[in-house]
């Protein structure tokens, strides 16, 4: 019957291989594993998952961010340009995303699992813990509510890093705790006076490109 198969066209770009390189090659390498065989339009559907397996381990999907191209790069597997964007393995085509992968990436790279992050608004906070959350330890520290400080100090002694937003909701009282650290802890925290998620997470970045 018609139901047990798809049109395998629509397939390969509901995948991310839209462009027709990419497109070519995916259809070449199904060839190459016997799932079909040229003129072929159709695939039936029980070998959909063996044909997703086969591409999963040939190609890296990448949109056309620098970062999601040099992680393709280094995968091991053959780069492949990917549309739509939302299929971009890396970064699954989102700002957010993709300054995350970014960042856990340089994380891992200096032994940090362990960050706070200082102001910001409340919608924000449940972002990051939403992107951040399960993959490091995270505080976040209320900008706008008194801290005292024996609880700032102890949030410095236990981050390996701490990210003060400025330019969000964030009390002086609060964030001069933090920037206020001498010692070994004062290289802790970076001061980043940018709004969105993506752009706070890229200021991270740019402080451990320049503690290299």
């Amino acid at each position: 019957s018609m139901s047990s198969d798809v049109e395998l066209e629509p397939w390969l770009t509901s995948l991310g291989y839209g462009l027709s390189d990419a497109k070519r090659s995916a259809r070449a390498e199904l060839e190459r594993a016997g799932l079909t065989r040229p003129g072929k339009v159709r695939l039936s559907t029980e070998k959909l998952e063996r044909a997703m397996a086969v591409l999963q381990a040939k190609f890296a999907l990448h949109c056309t961010s620098q970062h999601c191209i040099d992680w393709a790069a280094s995968s091991g597997r053959e780069p492949a340009l990917c549309e739509p964007r939302t299929t971009c393995e890396h970064c699954g085509g989102s700002d957010n995303h993709r300054a995350v992968a970014d960042l856990l990436d340089v994380c891992r790279a200096h032994q940090v699992s362990k960050l706070v992050v200082v102001g910001g608004a409340p919608s924000s906070h449940t972002e990051l813990e939403k992107l951040l959350g399960h993959r490091l330890e995270l505080r976040i520290v209320d900008g706008t509510k008194p801290r005292t400080h024996d609880r700032a100090k102890a949030d410095l002694d236990w981050a390996d890093l701490i990210l003060i937003w400025g330019g969000t909701e964030l009390h002086h009282k609060v964030s001069a705790h933090y920037t206020g650290a001498t010692g070994a802890n004062r290289k802790k925290v970076i001061l980043v006076a940018r709004r969105s998620i993506s752009q706070l997470l890229a200021g991270a970045m740019e402080h451990f490109r320049r503690v290299k």
